[in-house]
């Protein structure tokens, strides 16, 4: 499976949607869209937070799953969610 390019290959600026296509119709829009956040998150980023969810929040259930210590995961969720307040800061100040 391909995974969805988020930034520039060769500058590592972030990427924009420029169109969408209905794989049913062929309709097609066009413009220049944000990512979603959580698509803008690495691809390790993104697993953690899909296995947060799906531990129901619970650190204690994602130490187990992980087989990591309780202060090791939740430093992991203290710099995830540094990183998405960093993304959506750089995604408003772009906006301005």
């Amino acid at each position: 499976m391909k995974v969805l390019p988020t930034t520039c290959p060769s500058c590592s600026s972030q990427l924009k949607v420029k169109s969408l296509i209905c794989e049913r119709c062929q309709t097609e829009i066009q413009g220049q869209y944000e990512l979603p956040l959580l698509a803008r998150l690495s691809i390790e980023d993104e697993g953690f937070v899909l296995e947060f969810i799906k531990a129901s929040g619970s650190l204690k259930e994602m130490a187990k799953l992980l087989g990591l210590s309780y202060p090791t995961v939740r430093n992991r969720l203290d710099e995830v969610i540094e990183r998405i307040k960093f993304t959506e800061k750089s995604g408003k100040e772009g906006k301005e």
